[in-house]
């Protein structure tokens, strides 16, 4: 049986690649069109005699966008590098197929060894398969986030340089150009863009346009107090020093305390990922130890009790690992994801899909819809309502089909167990010699003429079958005593073997994972909101670093500074948001209403100083406790950041290991000892009455 599916697994891996040949065939001529004369145009006046990597890169980069896998990991990758590189063709196709070119040269080896090594476990195969997917998507993003670490890091290099030629020109607009022009990092064409946004025509327009493709926070804010400076002219502080450099200052220790907290989090979980789908490669290992050490377990882990657990491992590794990344990457802004027009968008465009959809979805005004609406406000999550009730439904579709999969595959191998496995009693310890192994075979199959002949007879007795064995060929000179140990045991074969159908007991529990599956996009969402929660304090702490620099700037009013944090606010968008758009029918009542809006202590404080800046006292002063505990709020900032990462550390090794400890304890520890401690029930009761 075994080799008739491997055939037909090598007859469909076959198939599918004839049909990507000729897929890829029928879109290489599609290439040879716009976009390859494009690509011409491009590198027109750099071909070489030699070999040329940059050329490589951009012919590599058209064909991974034509090969329908491959694709979506370019357009996806495209989408955040064009933002870093401010949509520079060329080093962005560039960027994009040299990362898809190291992470195939890494997937497909791989991919070989495991089917080499697994080709004999389809479950085993199938999971390590997918779990490539999720491996790739995480070299992507690792690939991806160097890339955008290292701006970060260019960053602080380029403000220091800044500041020297400020000293110089005592011009901003100047003091980025020089500065813009002196290499070619990433960060310089980020200086040329904001330069072109100084001297245009409109830069109030241009700014707010920059704002929307800024590749992070800080150089939004670099160029807003650029703006600003060059607007309305530079001010001393209180000790002489210039305001404009000192809001440099200020974003620059924002930059280091950020860049230090990535590593921290980049070293804690480098590996905890990893290590949470480890159990995956150990799970036949385990299981070829304990059936080669303990030959009484081979029933268990060749039967339908092991083959549970090893699902349950599969899905508590798959689970553990999206949690760890999740728990990683839950403050930053995903700009990889493209929500204009999703998969879900699509479906729910169908009228009969739209019409069952909306069955599930609670009425607008309900108790339940308030709290779903609620809650992705807390996550931040980028999903409408109703792409959310598509992915729950999906989950439960999924669920429940896969349950079914199991239980169905489940009895199969239940079944397939009492015709293939060796008939003989087991020692506590050790195996059966190859000799034995062939005797214990030879009974198994003259014992299966009797399972086929009955296997479908649901009224057979023990008797009729006593008889017919009696009078067999097999076993007809069999003594009376071995007969009836031989009915016996083919007795209790039949039983297994006829019991093995979908009862109504595992119909439910098929429901109750339906049930499960339909509740875990909400689970991930609370998951997220629980993570989110962590970052509160750390992006109030951004909002006290901003109003620090404005406050001081003139002409700067309370309207002006909650943009800004709109501007910059992730968490908190949502509440103050919905303030900037109220602000005009009533700037105390629109401050007054997002109060009511937070629970966080600190920002309600800001709220309250913006609401006295208002009416009563000038901005400067609203907020002169800001200035005068500069050191303090730094210190507290580092010591949240501490904490927070602590936080993370702690829950990422829980779920990490959890795969782990599941593996070693639920599948081999407790396993030994239940089925060893029945084993030696069963031989003392057999000693005794024997005695």
């Amino acid at each position: 049986m075994s080799q008739n599916i491997l055939l037909y697994v090598i007859g469909i891996v076959g198939a599918l690649f004839v049909l990507l040949i000729v897929v890829y065939l029928i879109m290489s001529k599609k290439m040879q069109k716009k976009e390859t004369r494009y690509v011409a145009q491009l590198v027109q006046g750099t071909k070489k005699s030699v070999f040329n990597m940059d050329v490589f890169y951009q012919k590599f980069y058209i064909k991974c966008t034509q090969i329908p896998f491959i694709r979506r990991y370019a357009l996806k990758l495209r989408r955040r590098l064009e933002i870093i590189n401010l949509e520079d063709e060329f080093i962005t196709r560039k960027q994009v197929a040299a990362i898809l070119f190291k992470a195939i040269l890494i997937i497909i080896p791989l991919t070989g060894i495991v089917i080499y090594a697994t080709h004999a476990n389809y479950l085993l195969m199938c999971s390590l398969l997918l779990f490539e997917l999720f491996f790739m998507e995480s070299l992507l993003e690792g690939m991806v986030d160097g890339i955008d670490n290292k701006l970060l890091k260019q960053q602080l290099d380029f403000f220091a340089e800044i500041r020297h030629a400020y000293h110089e020109y005592n011009m901003v607009e100047e003091a980025i150009y020089e500065v813009s022009q002196a290499d070619e990092k990433e960060v310089s064409r980020q200086a040329e863009k904001i330069y072109e946004v100084l001297i245009s025509d409109d830069p109030e327009t241009e700014l707010e346009k920059y704002y929307d493709i800024a590749p992070n926070s800080y150089l939004k804010e670099f160029a807003g107090v650029s703006y600003l400076t060059k607007e309305f002219g530079d001010r001393k502080d209180k000790d002489g020093a210039s305001l404009y450099l000192k809001n440099l200052n200020n974003i620059n220790q924002e930059m280091q305390i950020e860049i230090l907290k990535r590593d921290k989090l980049d070293y804690v979980f480098q590996s905890l990922s990893m290590i949470s789908a480890l159990p995956i490669l150990f799970i036949d290992v385990i299981k070829g130890w304990a059936i080669g050490q303990f030959s009484f377990t081979r029933q268990f882990y060749n039967g339908t009790g092991g083959f549970y657990c090893q699902i349950g491992l599969i899905v508590l590794t798959f689970l553990s690992y999206m949690l760890t990344r999740k728990l990683k990457d839950n403050g930053s802004v995903n700009t990889a994801k493209n929500m204009d027009n999703p998969w879900q968008a699509k479906l729910y465009k169908n009228k009969y899909a739209k019409k069952f959809i909306d069955y599930f979805i609670p009425k607008q005004g309900t108790k339940e819809y308030r709290k779903i609406i609620q809650l992705l406000k807390d996550s931040a999550s980028k999903l409408k309502m109703e792409w959310l009730y598509i992915n729950r439904m999906c989950a439960a579709i999924i669920g429940v089909i896969g349950a079914i999969v199991v239980l169905f595959a489940a009895h199969k191998m239940a079944i397939n167990y009492q015709f293939t496995e060796p008939t003989a009693d087991y020692n506590l310890l050790g195996s059966m010699s190859e000799q034995q192994e062939k005797k214990a075979m030879e009974t198994t199959e003259k014992d299966n003429v009797f399972l086929y002949k009955f296997q479908y007879d649901y009224e057979v007795t023990k008797d009729i079958l006593a008889k017919d064995i009696a009078d067999s060929e097999e076993y007809g000179s069999s003594a009376e005593e071995e007969l009836e140990a031989i009915t016996d045991r083919i007795w209790e074969k039949l039983q297994i073997v006829q019991s093995e159908y979908i009862k109504w007991f595992e119909i439910l529990m098929s429901l109750v994972i339906m049930v499960i599956a339909y509740n875990v996009p909400v689970w991930l969402l609370i998951f997220q909101k629980v993570m989110r929660q962590m970052d509160m304090e750390n992006e109030v702490m951004q909002f006290q670093t901003i109003i620090l620099m404005l406050m001081k700037i003139e002409r700067v009013n309370v309207e002006m500074i909650l943009e800004w944090l709109e501007r910059y606010s992730n968490i908190f968008r949502e509440p103050i948001s919905k303030c900037v758009n109220n602000y005009e029918s009533g700037p105390w009542e629109a401050l007054e209403e997002l109060k009511n809006d937070i629970s966080f202590q600190q920002l309600i404080r800001i709220v309250e100083s913006l609401q006295a800046a208002v009416e009563q006292i000038p901005i400067r002063e609203a907020f002169d406790e800001l200035d005068t505990e500069r050191a303090y709020h730094q210190e507290k900032r580092k010591e949240s950041n501490e904490r927070m990462i602590s936080r993370k550390s702690m829950i990422g090794k829980v779920i990490g290991f959890a795969p782990m400890v599941v593996l070693f304890v639920g599948y081999l520890i407790v396993p030994l000892c239940v089925i060893g401690m029945t084993s030696m029930s069963d031989a003392f009761t057999t000693m005794s009455t024997m005695t």
